[in-house]
């Protein structure tokens, strides 16, 4: 592994929420979107009304460049219309994000996604991700991801979902995806490379093996006080000036029944729907030493996220007590023994 890190040495105009509303979502969303869809999307912006933005933007590691503090997730684009997926971003992006994520495996996300972040590409910051291990199907990989995308480069390329001992030997070997991603970043296609773990073991092992720019792990409550998941990462990124993107922020606890996720069809686990309790989720997430956290793919979670990071404190020693006592008895949805 040593081998790689030393082949690593060598190495317009924007639209506001409100004039996209007005040019398409009169007509078109009225017709695409239909009458009942609408007014679910009303009744979410209601929830979340009021002029508010995301203004805090954090330096991305020991790189130059200033993210939101929370991010996009693409999965809040899956499976919607088009017209809903530009009116997403284009709220996003007038609530003051400008960190964008999406993967190949979040089913027709980045098809959705790459037309809607069009008019704002040059603005963002656009992040992707493989789950490939070996070359010759990640340079394809990256090349669709591309092309769905409509971008001609990615500001972060990252290797997905590393769990496992094999997910590790096969990136990391000759022959593995992480070859493409030192070529890609040696041709200017990508500019930074990281990777997203839900494994202690394996991300200490990864931040050992190659100097990345940033990793994407759980940075949650529940598992930082309940489960011993999370601290020792968190620790050896920022000992390395490695950008630190959170997810899980809004996680609470695993489904006790699985009819309960119809409500949160693209959340495997129970998100946190309390207000208060997601205020504290949120402030946590952000009070540890993270450049930005992305919400659950869920329009109205991804909303409520928007609105707490806009008039974000650092959680104060008393409600770190609080955080752990609510922490007790919840099941993590991560462990480390």
């Amino acid at each position: 592994m040593k081998e790689m890190a030393k082949l690593a040495d060598r190495d317009d105009a924007k639209i506001t929420r409100r004039e996209f509303i007005k040019t398409t979502g009169g007509v078109v969303a009225a017709t695409a979107i239909g009458a009942s869809a609408l007014s679910n999307m009303a009744n979410a912006d209601d929830e979340m009304a009021g002029e508010y933005k995301v203004t805090e933007k954090r330096k991305y590691g020991r790189h130059d460049d200033m993210l939101s503090i929370i991010g996009f997730g693409g999965i809040i684009v899956m499976n919607e219309t088009p017209e809903k997926a530009s009116a997403y971003v284009s709220e996003a992006i007038d609530h003051g994000i400008n960190y964008f994520d999406v993967a190949p495996t979040y089913g027709d996300a980045e098809l959705k996604l790459g037309p809607a972040l069009e008019p704002y590409r040059k603005d963002v910051f656009l992040a992707c991700k493989t789950e490939k291990r070996e070359k010759s199907e990640a340079e394809k990989a990256l090349k669709e991801s591309l092309k769905r995308l409509k971008t001609d480069y990615l500001d972060l390329y990252q290797l997905h979902a590393m769990t496992t001992e094999d997910d590790f030997q096969k990136a990391m070997d000759q022959g593995g995806v992480m070859e493409v991603l030192m070529e890609a970043k040696k041709q200017g296609i990508v500019r930074y490379l990281g990777f997203s773990a839900h494994s202690v073991e394996i991300a200490l092992k990864l931040m050992d093996a190659y100097d990345f720019d940033s990793i994407l792990f759980p940075v949650n409550w529940v598992n930082y006080y309940n489960g011993n998941f999370g601290p020792q990462v968190v620790e050896m990124a920022k000992s390395k000036n490695m950008g630190i993107l959170a997810l899980k922020a809004m996680a609470r606890t695993q489904w006790a029944n699985q009819e309960d996720k119809k409500e949160y069809p693209k959340c495997w686990y129970e998100p946190i729907t309390d207000a208060d309790e997601a205020e504290l989720a949120v402030r946590f997430t952000l009070s540890q030493p993270v450049t930005s956290a992305v919400p659950p793919g869920d329009i109205r979670l991804f909303r409520r996220a928007m609105k707490i990071a806009s008039n974000y404190k650092p959680l104060t020693d008393d409600e770190i007590q609080i955080v752990k006592q609510k922490a007790e008895g919840l099941t993590p949805i991560f462990k480390y023994a």
